[in-house]
Formats: C-alpha cells, sequence, structure tokens
C-alpha cells in the first residue's frame, strides 16, 4: 500500500509540473510581482476616490455644525429683539470675553478657554459643533492659542457694531440669506512664537471681515459659510486675496456683499 501511495504521488508531481509541491502550489517570483504591481495599480485607482470620500464626509460634518449654529444665532436673535451679539464684550479675571468665549490672556498654546461665557453656548452646551472636522489643530503647521482648540469658526465682524453704537439688527437687514453669520476661520501667524517669519503657522481665528484674509478655504478650496436666514453655502475665494505666506491652507477672504449686505 504505500508503495502504491508513493507511485500516485510520483505521478501527480509530474503531471502539476514544476510550479507543484507536495501539500499545496505556490507562486513563482514572477507571479508574486505581478500580483504585487496589480495590487499596487488598484490602490493607486482607489486612493483618490478613498480621499474625495473623506474629504466629502468632512465637508458634510461641516455643513451640519454650521447649520446648528446658525439654529443657535436665530435663538439668541429671538430672545434679543433681533440684536447680535458683539465679538468682544470685555475683559474680567485675566482674560477677555468673546462672542465664542472667555480666553485668558498668556503664552501662546497654554491659556485657559471656558466656552460657557460665549453667546452661543446656551443654546449648544457641548455638542462638540464648534471645530470643523477639516481643521487640524493637531497638525505640525498649526498653532494653537489656548491649551486645545478653542473654536473653528469666524464671526462676521460686521454684525459687530462699535461699543458706542446700538447691536446690528438681523431684523433690518435688507437681505439676511446674502449676510454671512458664521463662516470657516482661520490666519496664518508669523508673530507670536513659535511662529515667525521663517516659520508661518496656522492658528484659530475667529472673526471674519473685508480687511483681513481669515476666511479659510479648507473645502477644496471652499469655505463652508452660515447665512443670517439659516442656509449654509460653500463660497470660493476672492480672486488674488490669498495669503501667500502658508499656500497650502489657502487663506483669504469673502466677497465684501456677502459680509457688509447690499
Amino acid at each position: 500500500m504505500k508503495s502504491l501511495r508513493k507511485d500516485k504521488c510520483r505521478r501527480l508531481e509530474a503531471t502539476a509540473g514544476p510550479g507543484f509541491e507536495a501539500g499545496g502550489s505556490a507562486f513563482s517570483l514572477v507571479e508574486l510581482l505581478v500580483v504585487m504591481a496589480v495590487l499596487g495599480v488598484l490602490a493607486a485607482l482607489l486612493l483618490p476616490t478613498i480621499t474625495r470620500s473623506q474629504d466629502t464626509a468632512r465637508r458634510i460634518r461641516c455643513v451640519s455644525n454650521l447649520h446648528q449654529l446658525g439654529l443657535a444665532g436665530q435663538m439668541y436673535w429671538d430672545d434679543h429683539g433681533g440684536a447680535t451679539f458683539r465679538y468682544r464684550t470685555g475683559a474680567v479675571n485675566g482674560g477677555d470675553c468673546y462672542w465664542f468665549g472667555w480666553l485668558a490672556r498668556g503664552d501662546e498654546g497654554a491659556r485657559d478657554f471656558d466656552p460657557s461665557a460665549g453667546a452661543l453656548f446656551p443654546y449648544l452646551g457641548g455638542r462638540g459643533v464648534e471645530i470643523c472636522p477639516s481643521l487640524k489643530p493637531t497638525g505640525p503647521r498649526f498653532k494653537l492659542k489656548a491649551r486645545g482648540a478653542a473654536y473653528g469658526y469666524g464671526y462676521n465682524l460686521h454684525l459687530s457694531a462699535p461699543a458706542n453704537q446700538p447691536p446690528v439688527n438681523v431684523r433690518q437687514l435688507a437681505r439676511p440669506e446674502q449676510r454671512v453669520f458664521l463662516a470657516d476661520a482661520a490666519q496664518v501667524n508669523t508673530f507670536q512664537a513659535p511662529a515667525s517669519p521663517e516659520n508661518p503657522l496656522l492658528e484659530e481665528f475667529y472673526f471674519v471681515s473685508t480687511d483681513e484674509p481669515t476666511v479659510h478655504f479648507r473645502h477644496q478650496r471652499q469655505a463652508n459659510a452660515v447665512f443670517c436666514d439659516g442656509h449654509v453655502a460653500a463660497e470660493p475665494p476672492v480672486p488674488g486675496s490669498l495669503d501667500t505666506r502658508l499656500p497650502p491652507e489657502v487663506i483669504g477672504r469673502l466677497p465684501a456683499d456677502l459680509l457688509t449686505g447690499p
């Protein structure tokens, strides 16, 4: 019986050819290289699709954040007779109260932050909609202002009246659907360590205006913005407005008529 089994194995090896090994089959080196090349091509084809899908998911989450922030703004205005809040309301306890919360003074990246002092906090609490998912505050080119990320969206400074004037009233805006309320924001910093002219860094910024490039076009060169009527739209930068100190981040300005209104 043993000799019969050995004869049968020898006949199988003879008919299977050089790629056959007892107990299974094996790839030749050429076949293995071909398979690896095919897998490499497939990965190269799929990677852009995966990247686009991830970018789309982040953009959709950002739109959702701004929708919720827009609703919070509507509730604030309803509770205050249509009056908008001011960008900064004063200094207290070694820090400053801004529309997004209380920020201590001190070294960059080591400042305390209390979001509960923000104008919209009573309507949102800690829902986690304050940071756009496409803003990466842990990246090597990012400079924190507080101990962690505070806010990823900027308030339209033209809705904040000077301290010696009454607040802007949204109910008196001619075209609220054409007036930005909040938008994706950041700025290039070259003047506060660890940033320098030789080492420009991205940082959070908390207002957008016609005067400074502080809109962050982080969604495939577009910025999401929520308008005073509550709708969210993606907007491109004003031509020629991009900050050239950190080109990959696409920091620029929105059209003036979207901020100041007709």
